[in-house]
């Protein structure tokens, strides 16, 4: 960030907030976007982070890159949002998740369709229940997956945007692709079947 832009917003500059959305906006809507899957939702929280980011530019002391910090307000404002959507219907992890024993073992073997998932007539169906099953993450579950295995953040900077362990984190990333795992093997078994 140029520290021009930085200086204008803490002197409340009128172009300072335009400056702003032109430099961070698409980052930020795209991320928004991605872990609310809402366009509509995702504009509010984007509006939302970035009247955050004026409101709050004076807590903003430099030790990490203001990107960053920026986006960790995105992905927090995101993450409210999830969770005031869907408290009527919150997930329970032992309903969705494979059984485990007392050492954290699965009691039954997970079957190994990975290697169909190149079958064309089924690529569909897949992208769909993937889909579907990030939808249905907990919005906990599902932020860390999505800035992991869709933005490609690493488990360090996900901890630091969220204010996570990073054992935190791996647990979390670790059963939602445990949920998003079995949702599709569902899938694949009940082709099996077919």
């Amino acid at each position: 960030m140029a520290p021009d832009l930085l200086e204008a917003l803490r002197h409340h500059e009128p172009a300072a907030a335009e400056c702003l959305v032109g430099a961070y906006g698409e980052r930020a809507y795209r991320l928004a976007a991605r872990i609310t899957r809402n366009e509509q939702d995702a504009e509010e929280v984007v509006q939302d982070a970035f009247y955050a980011v004026i409101r709050q530019i004076d807590t903003f002391r430099g030790e990490s890159a203001f990107g960053s910090w920026l986006y960790r307000i995105v992905a927090n404002a995101a993450y409210q949002k999830l969770r005031a959507r869907r408290r009527r219907g919150e997930v329970r992890w032992d309903e969705v998740l494979p059984p485990f024993d007392e050492q954290s073992r699965h009691v039954a073997p997970i079957a190994d369709w990975s290697p169909r998932v190149n079958d064309p007539s089924i690529q569909t169906e897949l992208r769909m229940v993937l889909e579907a099953a990030i939808d249905e993450l907990p919005p906990a579950y599902r932020i860390v997956l999505v800035l992991c295995d869709v933005e490609g953040r690493s488990i360090r900077e996900i901890a630091e945007l969220l204010d996570l362990s990073v054992p935190a984190v791996k647990i979390r990333i670790h059963r939602a692709r445990l949920f998003v795992r079995k949702e599709l093997g569902g899938v694949m078994t009940a082709r099996d079947r077919d």
